[in-house]
């Protein structure tokens, strides 16, 4: 057993779980994470809790550095107006140069005194972007060293956030830590329309959550029996005409009345009717093999 808690740099944010070492916290206290850049302050959004480790896979995570102070949140507040100001500087000479390029965030690193402080800006375009001058403008405007760093649409998506289709914050932005690659048979094989518009993200890629639900779709898929294959119902026989895979079950036209009407799945699977028309005696036998 091991205790875990959750926080997040934003609200409503991407979760980061931490072992709080011992202490206790309560949804809402502000606490400091410790980075490659030193420790920041994060929210407190989910309380430390006990939990199995060698289940849920809790292990080797980073200690929390304990409660952050009013000078720690005075710090956060700086680098936070640091970060506003540095997005629109950088909007603005983008706009200048003229450069195709969308600034998606911006990390602000203080080490201490002049040009020991490190402005990150992550930004998107549709090709790649010759900034050397948009670099050396920022970093005389912002008296900073400036570190410019392309990201893909997905990766942009998670830095910014926002709501998804399903009217919840977006999955990357939360919990989603890898990118799993998702195709448009996915989206067939859960009889989506494959209509971009209805079926992609808000990095306009296909949604990741399609990535979800598929292995129930594909095990589906492969026990029930198809559209158009004659069954044997506890109300008659008929043939079925769709699928209802969240709910386990297929529907069937009765060839006796035409009437429609919902069954589950292993009531019309042919190999449960087979097994259970057996008689009790027999065995399968094993299937020879003809010599030649």
């Amino acid at each position: 057993m091991a205790q875990v808690m959750a926080v997040s740099f934003e609200r409503y944010g991407r979760l980061y779980y931490l072992d709080p070492g011992g202490r206790i916290y309560r949804v809402g206290d502000r606490v400091l994470v410790p980075t490659e850049s030193g420790t920041e302050v994060a929210e407190c959004v989910w309380a430390p809790e006990w939990v199995d480790d060698a289940e849920t896979g809790y292990v080797n995570l980073p200690v929390c550095a304990g409660p952050a102070t009013e000078k720690d949140l005075d710090r956060d507040a700086a680098n936070r107006r640091r970060r506003a100001e540095a997005k629109l500087v950088a909007k603005r000479l983008i706009k200048k140069n003229e450069l195709p390029m969308k600034v998606v965030a911006v990390d602000y690193i203080d080490q201490g005194g002049d040009f020991d402080q490190l402005v990150v800006i992550y930004f998107n375009a549709p090709h790649r972007v010759d900034f050397r001058s948009l670099v050396g403008e920022l970093a005389r405007t912002l008296r900073s060293r400036i570190d410019l760093r392309q990201v893909g649409s997905r990766d942009a998506a998670r830095l910014m956030g926002g709501i998804g289709n399903c009217g919840r914050d977006l999955c990357c932005a939360t919990f989603l830590k890898d990118f799993e690659p998702v195709s448009l048979r996915m989206a067939k094989l859960q009889d989506l329309p494959p209509n971009p518009m209805k079926i992609s993200g808000a990095c306009g890629r296909l949604m990741c959550c399609l990535k979800y639900e598929h292995p129930l779709y594909t095990e589906f898929a492969r026990e029930a029996p198809a559209i158009g294959e004659r069954v044997t119902t506890d109300d008659g026989d008929g043939v079925v005409v769709g699928h209802q895979v969240p709910a386990d079950a297929v529907v069937v036209r009765m060839k006796a009345t035409g009437a429609i009407s919902s069954c589950a799945k292993a009531s019309v699977c042919g190999s449960r009717h087979a097994f259970e028309s057996r008689p009790a005696d027999e065995a399968p036998k094993p299937r020879s093999r003809q010599k030649r």
